[in-house]
């Protein structure tokens, strides 16, 4: 599979979701590195008390550096005060800014109980990468599936999107009809 057909699933806090979702925040800060090449798709998990997905976003760069060089290059982009900024990156050698443009707010969030219906879906604790198969597997049924596909499946256009739908009405009756259910987990080096 090619590497920009999968989506990067991210469990963000619901406020940094939102401020990446209302445009505050186009920076997402991470204390590890995180090798995700630009164009990648980007899927928004709001965390607790949210618990769903809530928006989408494209990953235009990754800048690697030390907590205080990426602190210095993005302070202003990414909705976090210094403190708090500190605090996560305690004890942290490296740091990744992944730089986001194109957000985009799901119409309806997909809560964690349809998420888990539709497959073994468990967030994660920081990101891993998603295939389009497995996520038509978590967003099958709900009223926003069409849009999750459309915004987070760069492979899916829209005719395929629509095509995508039906077949996910098909899944839900019974039809033999089945995705692969094969999950990428993105391991940081």
């Amino acid at each position: 599979m090619n590497e920009h057909e999968r989506s990067l699933l991210m469990s963000l806090h619901p406020r940094y979701a939102a401020a990446i979702l209302d445009g505050r925040k186009s920076v997402e800060l991470r204390r590890q590195r995180v090798a995700v090449p630009p164009g990648t798709k980007v899927i928004l998990y709001a965390t607790s008390p949210v618990m769903a997905l809530v928006g989408t976003a494209t990953v235009t760069a990754v800048e690697v550096g030390t907590p205080s060089e990426i602190w210095k290059a993005h302070k202003a982009h990414g909705a976090i005060s210094r403190r708090d900024y500190l605090a996560y990156m305690e004890g942290a050698e490296q740091a990744s800014a992944l730089l986001l443009d194109a957000a985009s707010p799901l119409s309806d969030p997909v809560p964690l109980a349809h998420l888990r219906a539709g497959g073994s879906f468990h967030p994660p604790q920081s990101y891993r990468y998603v295939d389009p198969d497995t996520l038509r597997g978590w967003v099958q049924g709900h009223p926003t599936a069409e849009e999750v596909l459309r915004e987070a499946s760069p492979r899916l256009r829209a005719g395929d999107a629509k095509s995508a739908a039906k077949n996910q009405a098909e899944q839900s009756t019974g039809s033999p009809l089945g995705g692969s259910m094969v999950l990428a987990q993105h391991v940081a080096a």
